[in-house]
């Protein structure tokens, strides 16, 4: 099995091209890897790339002026992550973006998405594809962090990934789900005590 092939089967779930037209995309993206602990972006720096995890997690998060961390999104297998606002607009970056293990990505730059995307609309469909679904997301997690209980929300999160609450550390989930660590440890410690 090719390394890529989990990218290949996300393009091809989202749009129908041509081995030719595959290739030529496949061809653009740089394979990289990352280690646990390493940054691809940094606020104050144009974040030049969207990534695609083909293997490994990353984080998104943001530091409020008291110094606390807040969790924007997790990226793990077949998932996107960038500073987006600094990618699209190709402004200074307010995200950081590290890698929580060692991780493998796909990785292309801006002005070679805009060139694929002027040059081929199938292209264009398969970039529109992925934004929808990432403005989706953001707008499902607002809804979420405005209307259901800290609880609710950490049951949510187990069940939409079940993996990544296995994978991702305590403090990391906290921040993602918008309460302290502690507050997180007694919703997990009264959830055990339910069930027993």
């Amino acid at each position: 099995m090719d390394a890529l092939d989990p990218f290949v089967r996300h393009i091809q779930a989202r749009v129908a091209l041509t081995d030719e037209e595959l290739q030529e995309l496949l061809a653009v993206f740089k394979l990289k890897k990352v280690k646990k602990k390493q940054f691809i972006i940094q606020p104050d720096f144009v974040a030049t790339h969207r990534s695609y995890v083909l293997q490994g997690a990353l984080r998104s998060y943001v530091v409020d002026q008291n110094g606390a961390e807040h969790t924007v999104q997790f990226a793990l297998e077949d998932w996107w992550i960038s500073d987006y606002n600094s990618y699209l607009y190709q402004k200074p970056a307010t995200l950081f973006v590290v890698a929580m293990e060692d991780s493998t990505l796909v990785q292309i730059d801006y002005m070679t998405e805009q060139r694929l995307k002027a040059a081929n609309h199938k292209f264009e469909t398969f970039f529109r594809i992925g934004a929808e679904r990432t403005a989706a997301y953001h707008q499902r997690r607002i809804i979420s962090a405005l209307t259901r209980t800290a609880e609710e929300r950490y049951n949510d999160f187990l069940e939409a990934y079940p993996t990544a609450a296995q994978r991702l550390p305590q403090y990391a989930i906290a921040s993602y789900l918008g309460m302290t660590t502690e507050f997180l440890s007694k919703i997990r410690h009264d959830k055990v005590k339910r069930k027993s």
